[in-house]
Parts: structure tokens; sequence; C-alpha cells
């Protein structure tokens, strides 16, 4: 009976090893080879019948539409003129209402969000920039793809760990193990794409004319949101810090522009969040 499971289980870790590797391409933009199994089409679509059920869990859109406007113009001016525009992505970028969860982030395809809390707590186009520009970076990226690939391939090895080391007890050891199996895999693919959407969103904040050593100060931000102590920023959570990002983001930098960063790339307008009788607005000036 051992052998068999063993036999099955063999088979099992087989097929997803088989299916993971057997599908790669090369990433037009990054030139990296990527191990995905489903199409950009795919990725697209699946994106867009996601949106509306994450931005509920986040409250629903902010309602204002002058702050919505603002943010879709520059997300989207920052594909326009980044490498983000030779992709197929339908990038739209949206503002939730959550006044408290400080997080921003991107699905398959396209939509990116960012919630009240965070805008709240950035001062001026460049950061907005940073952030948005980081989270292109994770669709142009396509860490989502990746990821589903990645978590298919934990599933099959969860279950042939599983049916090798079930026993009449129902095997419990074998599934704790299993788990362990999955949380590495899935925890060391969340810390390499933190790195390539740093990287990323530095070189397309400064293709759209930002200063990139400005999304050093988000990080800044994000930090001091958890106000001494307090919960640490969702974003943050979302985001695994891959060991000093301060750094690595400088050391990016420094990659782009060997002789300092051109002094024609700016912190853009500052954003002013007031509040009227018609609700919260945002404004550059």
């Amino acid at each position: 009976m051992r052998r068999s499971r063993l036999l099955v289980a063999v088979v099992i870790a087989a097929g997803a090893l088989l299916s993971y590797y057997g599908s790669r391409e090369v990433n037009p933009v990054t030139g990296e080879t990527q191990h995905i199994a489903i199409s950009k089409q795919q990725e697209v679509a699946l994106g867009l019948r996601s949106a509306p059920e994450m931005a509920e869990q986040f409250g629903g859109l902010e309602q204002d539409a002058e702050m919505q406007d603002d943010v879709e113009a520059l997300g989207q001016n920052i594909v326009k003129k980044s490498g983000a525009a030779k992709t197929s992505y339908e990038f739209r970028f949206r503002v939730l209402k959550d006044p408290r969860t400080v997080n921003a982030f991107a699905l398959p395809g396209g939509p990116v969000f960012i919630t009240r809390a965070l805008l709240d707590r950035l001062q001026n186009e460049a950061q907005l920039a940073g952030v948005l520009g980081h989270e292109i970076g994770h669709v142009v990226g396509r860490h989502s793809a990746e990821h589903l690939s990645k978590s298919q391939l934990a599933q099959g090895l969860v279950g042939a760990i599983g049916v090798a080391t079930s026993d009449d007890q129902g095997g419990q050891g074998g599934a704790q193990l299993a788990a362990v199996v999955a949380q590495l895999i899935q925890l060391r693919y969340g810390r390499n794409d933190e790195l390539e959407a740093d990287t990323l969103g530095v070189t397309f904040m400064s293709e759209a004319g930002y200063d990139p050593r400005v999304l050093i100060e988000v990080m800044n931000i994000l930090e001091k949101s958890s106000g001494g102590g307090g919960r640490r920023p969702e974003f943050l959570s979302t985001h695994p810090d891959p060991g000093n990002r301060r750094e690595r983001i400088q050391e990016a930098i420094d990659r782009r522009y060997p002789n300092g960063v051109p002094p024609e790339l700016t912190a853009g307008r500052e954003i002013k969040l007031t509040t009227g009788a018609g609700g919260s607005a945002a404004t550059a000036q």
C-alpha cells in the first residue's frame, strides 16, 4: 500500500513540475524568462472580473470624480511615456474609499488601485507617480500570472506530499509539512517581485519626468504610517520587504543615472486634499 501511495505521489509531483517548467516565455519589457500558464488576454479578463469584488473589500470606489480623474490621468501619463506602453494591458487607475487601510495594489492585466488612506499621506505628484509606477511594474512584470503558476505548482506538490505521507490517522504530519513547502515557495516569489517592481517603478516614473528619489520618501511615509508601534501599514504586509528597500531603490537610481539624477526631473505639483460640501477632493498646485 505504501509503495502504491509513493508511486501516485511521484506521478502527481512530476505532472505539476512538467506543467510549471513546460510553460516558459520571455517578458518583452524585463527580458526575464518566466513560467506562465495563462495568456495576456486571460490576465486582462481575470483582472476585469476581479476588480469590482476587490474594490468592495475596501469600501468601494471614492465618489469624488475629480480625484478619480486626476489619479487616472497621472497613471495613464506614466503608461504612455514609459515602457509600459509597449504592452497590451488595459491599465485603469482608481482610488478606493477606505480611509484607514494604507495600501495600493494591482490586479492581473492592468487595474491599479490606491486607497484614500495612502493618497492622503502623499504630498506631491512624484510620490503618487512612484506608487503607481511600482504597481504598473507588477502588471508589466506579470507577477500575478507568475504567482498563479507557482500556486498551481505548490498545490501539486502539496497533493503529492499529502499522498506520500498519508496514514490511517489522516496524515496530519504530511499536511503540515506540505503547508510549509507552499509557504516557502510563495515567500521567495514575493520578495523577488518587490525588487523588480521597485526597479521598474524607478524606470517608469523617470520616463514620465518625475524624480525617482521621491520613491524613497514614499518608503519613509509608509514606515511612519505605523505611528510608533501601531499596526503595520497594509502596503508593507502585501508588499514584502526584501531587506532595506530604500537602499535597493537608491541602487536602481544609481544604475540608471550614474552621473546623478538630471535636474529636469521633478517632484511635480503639490497634492492638496480638501473637504467641501460635495465631499473630499484632490487638487494639484
